[in-house]
């Protein structure tokens, strides 16, 4: 197994959420939560967080993980993450000799253990260059033409509405983990380059920390699904075996 190193970007500005990475999930704060996570992965050797807030870096290195401080210019709400990655690829050097760096988002904090293994995993078995998680959906995607009438996108509505189980497989990016080869991202720039692998994650949540309505109803569904940050439910990974 190569050396994989988690990186975990965790601006202190947020509008949707103000101060949403301290604020408690769970009565945990939020940023802990992945990084336990991390952690807990057999496949991440060392955790990091960057961040342009000194009270994030505190809480993040109390929670075990290397705190990066993030230069200014690349903080603002028009930063991308990518910036932010490879800025700590080049300031911290636990990232060093890493072959894999794994691109964690905090507002997935039902994220486990073994779902980032089996991102990680198939990113080196399948020989990517970008593995990353996904989530099966079955919506019917619609597109709202200039004068108000609604196009099918990924269904054709001038044909009888098929169901569910005669519909080709479609997935959605969750947003939450990417695996990807260091010495390729670096070139790229980008965390989509060369070959590109999703890996469905079958008991994945499907809500983003975006918004305060969106905090209520994941905390409601980790509460009714007995899912806390260490219920860890095992996911049988391909690569593998039994014994």
């Amino acid at each position: 197994m190569t050396r994989a190193v988690a990186i975990i970007p965790a601006r202190g500005g947020s509008k949707g959420i103000p101060g949403k990475n301290l604020k408690p999930f769970l009565g945990v704060p939020l940023i802990v939560h992945s990084i336990r996570a991390a952690l807990a992965a057999q496949t991440v050797a060392d955790v990091v967080v960057s961040s342009d807030d000194s009270r994030i870096l505190e809480v993040a290195e109390k929670a075990g993980a290397t705190g990066v401080l993030r230069p200014e210019d690349i903080s603002g709400d028009e930063a991308s993450s990518e910036a932010a990655l490879l800025h700590a690829a080049g300031a911290c050097r636990a990232c060093d000799d890493a072959e894999t760096l794994v691109f964690l988002q905090c507002t997935s904090p039902l994220t486990t253990q073994d779902e980032i293994d089996l991102v990680v995993r198939a990113r080196e078995r399948l020989a990517a260059d970008t593995a990353f998680s996904v989530v099966e959906v079955h919506a019917f995607l619609w597109e709202i033409a200039p004068d108000g009438t609604g196009i099918g996108v990924n269904h054709d509505a001038s044909k009888p509405r098929q169901r569910r189980q005669d519909r080709p497989h479609q997935f959605r990016e969750t947003g939450a983990i990417y695996a990807l080869r260091k010495s390729g991202f670096l070139k790229a720039r980008q965390r989509f380059f060369g070959k590109s692998v999703p890996v469905v994650l079958p008991e994945a949540t499907e809500i983003d920390l975006d918004t305060p309505r969106d905090w209520i109803a994941l905390e409601a569904f980790a509460v009714a699904s007995g899912r806390g940050p260490r219920n860890v439910s095992r996911i049988k990974d391909p690569s593998v075996g039994d014994g």
